[in-house]
């Protein structure tokens, strides 16, 4: 099965094509600016020609669904779904904070957070197992504070996203580690995705919605 993988849900804009659970080509650009709308169909374009296949190849969309931010998961699931119809083929969507653990299952860890940066204090995270990586807290928008997360002070844990940065400053958690160069990628989709197009777990098209977990908050401008 040949799937083509969108996660835009931060300031890596990421595309990626698979056959079955083989990588056969990704794009993708850490931009402090979110290019999403700028480089997003480019790299679908880019992907598609290094896997050396065309739209009509494809037998479904894979997206990452969010949290993240506002803009890039519309621009996302605006295009996911445009090839989904226009190519009669399914919709595969999977949280965007779980493709982050993806790379650090099985190793040292009690428990892996990912953590993606969202406005002053605040993150979006949930709490996986460090071994299965199965989910044990589900996802949620977090203010954090010094005696967040304090029931792992004596655990290893792995903290990882761009949330990690504000998380270190702040968590008393001595037994921790931070990466803060872990973003939301397409390739880390791949895995969760075949899994869910061969149990047919697919998305309806017509009514699907982006994890926004909160409402778009725009930036009100003052009168005059």
């Amino acid at each position: 099965m040949k799937i083509l993988h969108i996660e835009t849900s931060s300031k890596n804009c990421s595309v990626a094509i698979s056959d079955g659970k083989e990588l056969l080509c990704l794009c993708e650009e850490v931009s402090e600016n979110y290019k999403q709308s700028e480089s997003l169909h480019t790299f679908v374009e880019w992907a598609l020609e290094g896997a050396e296949i065309t739209l009509k190849d494809l037998d479904a969309v894979s997206l990452g669904m969010g949290p993240g931010s506002y803009t890039g998961l519309r621009i996302a699931a605006s295009s996911a779904k445009g090839f989904c119809f226009g190519l009669s083929i399914p919709l595969i969507a999977v949280n965007s904070l779980e493709t982050m653990i993806e790379p650090f299952l099985g190793g040292d860890y009690d428990y892996i957070i990912p953590m993606v940066d969202a406005r002053r204090m605040e993150v979006y995270t949930a709490i996986y197992d460090g071994n299965s990586g199965v989910l044990l807290r589900n996802t949620e928008a977090k203010i954090l504070y010094d005696a967040s997360f304090e029931e792992f002070r004596d655990r290893k844990v792995l903290i990882v996203g761009d949330g990690a940065t504000k998380a270190k400053e702040i968590l008393q958690l001595p037994l921790a580690d931070y990466s803060d160069i872990i973003y939301p990628s397409a390739k880390y989709l791949i895995k969760k995705s075949v899994e869910k197009f061969s149990k047919g777990d697919f998305e309806d098209v017509a009514y699907f919605e982006p994890f926004y977990l909160k409402d778009f908050q725009g930036v009100k401008k003052k009168s005059s």
